[in-house]
């Protein structure tokens, strides 16, 4: 009897199941079939199917031809399923204008070890893909209806086997096609006509200006339509969405509700009614508007503004989001969506992607899921695909968190609306990204002023024949008696009609009106000038308070074992408080505990902020057994506020971008990104340039960031001394942002407060120290956090009345300066600290120098380089310092020299320059 004939069994269908499961997972199969199946793979795979392979659980050996013709029929049937699951998405018929590229292999039945002969023959297979027992003919029908028409689907990288069945049982209903009703299809149709006969209103009254326009992916409009709404019958309630140029306007009316009126204004050029707005193109403001589904929902909508730098907005979505889902629904994330419409040449170059998608699944920074949707033009300005990536899919960056991926055709709007559907249900069921490449074109150039015929002339002969996707599926709904072309010309007719009104109206508006971004969450909030920055304002704190919060904070949980370094750290809290001598860390600890007594939350992320870099924090501690984490600020007891600490991947401009996102939703919360070094801070500049310096200018979004940027030289090289001072302060103008170096724990105290003490937001950027955080100097006492406010300048030689130097300085070198003029018993020589760099204190600097009258020999004194650091920038807003005696190394390339020696030598040749007053 044939060792094998118990494959030949009844149980067919259960052993095609296996060799399914095998497929899928093969370390999940019982071992001997695993091997079994592993032999039968290595015969298929090779030149014949009569090749012997080892059998290891029966210790001999398995001829494929031993095998009856039916089982051996059977598992290539299962090989032939899982070629389509795998490889499908190769073989659609997703591209509007082009021919695909060949693929090898392909899905040929050869290619399995079947022929046109088994086509007719039924088969147990069937079962996987819920046919039944059918012919192999039908199954193929089935597998290409669901893999290779208008949508293909990549999934089966997914290690997940529960997830990877959830989408092959979604995509099997009905073949992978929608089943809309009549009154769904005209709302597709509907919104199909806003979308196109929007562009063609622009084009004929605007003619040759930019507008990004989305015709070649009409079809955005619709699936956004369809996502809002069925979303909302889902629970969404709020919705952050983020996207470039293409298509913005388009979004903005036909989906936010955007006013046209306002967008046409924009397009006539008119100025803005605000004085101090700069405002910024129309294809870069945001939008947020309320509004009530078809069903009745209440919901909340925003498209984030956003610059030309085209991916960063993605980070600032997560961001947003995050803030929305920690103030409102920190038990079911899921009600937040947030949306990210992407460009194929950007998703595919811009690294900040790689950056945002690696947030995901992190602590810190999961949003339970965002759906990416990449408008796809198959150009990125003038550069054809094959010229922007390696990779087959611009969208392969998916797959670095095995997200599923469907690329649809753009010109097969019900298409699009399904495959959105299936976004949404796979998010809300697993809380993880999606994506959806909707391939189309682009009818004009990068911009409507382009001539795309210089770069790409064979294609867009083909686009110039190509019918627009409301007509597209206009012809197809006749076909199918949903509507005549009365109906068309009525939607048509309505719409453009209702365009020629609001043209009307705008054209009677002398200024163009900008609405503010998220206006809910900054009611209470002022704009203010520089004048209003220079304020004092009162942020000391009683002592019993001080006291309270050290207590916590220098308590460790009870029944825990730790590491005897921490217990040390911890305990050295309370004892600074006891003998008045509180370091840099206690300065932060009390200022985050005093807010959270407040009502403000505290959010701190970067890389190594719960320890510190320098181990100073210890924010967030561990225990020693069983590495359990501990917030100790978070046990203070009344305390309306929570802490919330992340160490970062290693990430700048993605984590900055969010932390952006995440102050510019949630005002009260004092949100803080820390770089490792300050220079680390590099990576994330444009950011710095684009967002936080420019965007209450641009789009009126105040923001409350603060940036803490370790700097200082202590011999440790060119990229962990400076964290270029000079380029922030550059950014500096009028009132948009703070910076400061402070000298003091108690002034970094008042510092942090007065961020979140006034009713306004401004980014704080703070060029923190390092080796003052343990220096016995750098202390200050509990007298000095319970009175007062932050100083922006520090006079302390009060002795030195009569010096005949007067030194400016600021941050750590200070007491370099001061050791110095003590080891050697100078006594003519008074040095002032500059805490605050922007908005520069000029009337105080002023008055300090009007106090030293006898000093004839003002100096600036900097550690870097002179063409570095804050001496540029004094000059361009305090004329009067041009004339000042300037100490600093000569200008350099780098900002600080490789070798500790040479560092050191030349930190001391300025020091003793500033004490040579013979100059």
């Amino acid at each position: 009897m044939d060792k094998y004939s118990f494959l030949n069994a009844a149980h067919t269908a259960y052993f095609a199941q296996l060799y399914d499961e095998y497929l899928l997972n093969p370390d999940q199969v019982e071992p001997s079939w695993r091997a079994f199946f592993q032999g039968f793979d290595f015969g298929m795979e090779s030149a014949g199917h009569e090749t012997v392979v080892e059998y290891v659980d029966t210790g001999g050996q398995v001829n494929t031809a031993e095998l009856s013709e039916k089982m051996l029929k059977e598992f290539s049937v299962v090989k032939l399923i899982d070629g389509y699951r795998t490889r499908g998405h190769l073989f659609t018929k997703t591209n509007p204008v082009r021919e695909r590229r060949n693929y090898q292999p392909t899905l040929d039945l050869e290619h399995f070890g079947l022929t046109d002969a088994d086509l007719n023959t039924e088969f147990e297979s069937g079962e996987l893909i819920g046919l039944g027992k059918t012919s192999l003919k039908n199954i193929i029908e089935h597998l290409t209806q669901v893999y290779c028409d208008s949508i293909g689907v990549e999934y089966m990288y997914i290690r997940k086997p529960h997830e990877v069945k959830w989408i092959q049982s979604w995509l099997h209903r009905n073949n992978n096609h929608p089943e809309f009703s009549k009154d769904q299809k005209i709302q597709i149709l509907k919104k199909l006509n806003e979308a196109v006969s929007f562009e063609s209103f622009l084009h004929t009254k605007y003619v040759g200006q930019k507008r990004f326009s989305l015709e070649g992916n009409e079809s955005l409009i619709p699936a956004l339509d369809a996502l809002i709404e069925n979303a909302a019958d889902k629970g969404v309630d709020q919705f952050v969405l983020g996207m470039a140029h293409r298509g913005r306007l388009n979004v903005l009316t036909n989906i936010f509700g955007k006013p046209v009126k306002d967008i046409f204004s924009e397009f006539d050029g008119k100025d803005y009614e605000q004085d101090i707005f700069d405002g910024d193109v129309k294809y870069h403001l945001g939008y947020t508007s309320k509004r009530k589904t078809d069903n009745g929902n209440d919901i909340n909508i925003n498209i984030v503004p956003n610059p030309s730098h085209l991916e960063t907005v993605g980070a600032v979505v997560e961001g947003i989001t995050r803030a929305k889902q920690d103030m409102h629904t920190p038990d079911n994330f899921s009600n937040v969506l947030p949306i990210v419409i992407h460009g194929d040449a950007a998703i595919a170059g811009q690294g900040i992607v790689y950056e945002v998608v690696q947030m995901a699944q992190l602590e810190a920074y999961k949003t339970a899921g965002t759906i990416h949707m990449v408008v796809n033009n198959q150009v990125g300005f003038t550069t054809n695909y094959l010229d922007g990536r390696s990779s087959t899919y611009c969208t392969d960056i998916a797959k670095v968190t095995l997200s599923p991926v469907l690329h649809v055709n753009a010109d097969d709007a019900e298409a699009v609306v399904h495959a959105i559907n299936f976004a949404l249900d796979y998010r809300m069921e697993f809380g993880r990204d999606v994506f959806i490449d909707l391939l189309g074109y682009r009818k004009y150039g990068h911009n409507e002023g382009d001539e795309p015929r210089f770069t790409q002339p064979q294609l867009y002969k083909a686009i110039g024949k190509q019918m627009n996707s409301r007509d597209i599926y206009a012809d197809k709904l006749k076909k199918e008696g949903v509507i005549d072309d009365g109906k068309i010309k009525d939607l048509e007719d309505q719409y453009k009609g209702r365009l020629e009104e609001e043209l009307a109206t705008s054209r009677q508006m002398e200024n163009t009106v900008i609405t503010p971004f998220m206006q809910d969450e900054w009611d209470g909030f002022d704009s203010v000038t520089e004048d209003e920055m220079m304020q004092k304002v009162e942020t000391g704190v009683d002592k019993k308070t001080l006291e309270k919060i050290t207590k916590t904070i220098s308590t460790l949980p009870e029944g825990e074992n730790f590491i005897r370094k921490v217990k040390k750290v911890i305990e050295s809290r309370s004892k600074m408080f006891e003998e008045n001598k509180l370091d840099w860390a206690m300065g932060e600890h009390l200022a985050y505990g005093s807010l959270m007594l407040e009502g403000y939350d505290v959010r701190m992320s970067g890389q190594d902020v719960e320890r510190g870099t320098f181990s100073h924090r210890h924010a967030v501690v561990k225990s020693e057994n069983h590495e359990n984490e501990f917030i100790l600020h978070n046990h203070l007891e009344g305390a309306e506020g929570k802490m919330y600490m992340y160490n970062s991947h290693l990430s700048e401009y993605g984590v900055v971008g969010f932390e952006y996102g995440y102050a510019l939703a949630s005002p009260n919360t004092l949100t803080i990104w820390e770089a490792q070094f300050g220079d680390f801070s590099n990576g994330a500049q444009i950011m710095m340039d684009q967002y936080l310096s420019a965007g209450e200018d641009k789009w009126k979004n105040q923001n409350g960031l603060v940036k803490l940027l370790p700097h200082g030289y202590e011999g440790q090289g060119a990229e962990h001394s400076s964290a270029r001072i000079e380029r922030y302060l550059q950014l500096c103008a009028k009132d948009n942002m703070f910076m400061a170096n402070c000298t003091t724990p108690a002034n970094m105290f008042h510092l942090l407060r007065r961020q979140m003490k006034v009713n306004y937001r401004k980014p704080l950027v703070v060029f923190t120290p390092k080796s003052l955080l343990r220096s016995p100097q750098a202390v200050s006492t509990v007298e000095e956090f319970e009175k007062g406010h932050f100083q922006e300048v520090i006079d302390s030689d009060t002795a030195f009345a009569k010096a005949k130097t007067l030194v400016f300085t600021s941050g750590k070198f200070y007491y370099d300066l001061f050791n110095y003029r003590e080891e050697n018993d100078i006594k003519d020589v008074a040095i002032v600290r500059i805490e605050q760099l922007f908005p520069l204190p000029t009337d105080q600097i002023k008055e300090v120098i009007k106090k030293y009258k006898s000093a004839k020999d003002i100096v600036w004194a900097q550690e870097e380089p002179r063409n570095m650091g804050a001496y540029s920038h004094l000059m361009l807003h305090m004329p009067e310092t041009r004339t000042w005696r300037v100490c600093s190394r000569n200008m350099y390339a780098a900002p600080a020299s490789g070798s500790s020696t040479r560092s050191k030598r030349r930190q001391a040749r300025i020091i003793e320059d500033v004490f040579n007053t013979n100059k």
